[in-house]
């Protein structure tokens, strides 16, 4: 576990730098043509692609004039590009934690919560290893993946295995909860801990196994203006979309649910 986790930091280390080189160059290249018009950027937590980009959908095709450019990552390396001054109108993380971190710095608007998500286990099709539930997860013969401690994903399962009172022994910790899904649907691993509303989205490449509420963890997701945005008022159009209109129908048909 130990070894997995450094490596699994050293990982998002290399991933977000990587990440903040490329929003530096296309910062350089938007300075002041972003002060005219264009779609809002909005920066969210990667487990909401398929929702997000299903809202922006829906708000294009409703003539409502919200254009939208998205960007997917994990929450941590989503605040860290804020931090570094990414060209971004809104941003959206899986955790108040990761949200906080910008609210303190004085990047952002005030957050509002706008759909919360709940973990389920992702198993191979057919579920060939008969996982029946977090308890399987410290058997020998099962090779578990878990989104890394930095991404609220692998912190929200370290705390529904703390409640199970169970220790795993992780074959990688992943830098988003995309990651551990496609370990899975590859045969890479035979399980993982994610989000309910992602197994959803992987439809037959994954299947799912319920975690009992008693042992589950409900995940909160804010959304935010940045302050810097050039687009202010459509981004908090957009804010408002994800809380009543076309975005939060899109929400509720991937299954996430009400703030």
């Amino acid at each position: 576990m130990k070894g997995a986790g450094m490596k699994g930091r050293a990982l998002a280390v290399s991933a977000m730098a990587l990440a903040l080189v490329a929003w530096s160059g296309a910062a350089c290249g938007r300075s002041r043509a972003s002060t005219g018009g264009g779609p809002v950027t909005v920066l969210a937590a990667a487990s909401l692609t398929e929702a997000f980009t299903a809202a922006g959908r829906a708000l294009r095709h409703a003539g409502t004039g919200i254009d939208t450019t998205f960007s997917f990552a994990g929450s941590q390396q989503l605040v860290a590009q804020v931090k570094a001054g990414a060209p971004a109108d809104v941003v959206a993380t899986a955790d108040t934690a990761s949200m906080d971190a910008l609210v303190a710095a004085g990047l952002v608007e005030p957050p509002r919560t706008f759909a919360t998500n709940v973990l389920e286990l992702a198993v191979r099709p057919g579920n060939p290893k008969h996982v029946g539930g977090l308890a399987d997860l410290a058997r020998a013969d099962l090779a578990v993946v878990l989104a890394d401690a930095s991404v609220p994903a692998g912190r929200y399962a370290t705390q529904a295995l703390d409640r199970a009172g169970l220790h795993v022994h992780p074959k990688s910790l992943e830098l988003d909860v995309k990651a551990a899904v496609r370990k899975v649907a590859s045969g890479e691993a035979d399980a993982a801990v994610v989000y309910a509303t992602d197994v959803r989205a992987a439809g037959t490449t994954v299947a799912g196994v319920a975690i009992p509420d008693a042992q589950n963890v409900r995940a909160t997701y804010p959304i935010a203006v940045v302050k810097a945005s050039a687009h202010a008022a459509v981004a908090r159009a957009f804010v408002e979309a994800m809380l009543h209109g076309e975005g939060r129908d899109a929400l509720a048909a991937q299954g996430f649910g009400p703030p």
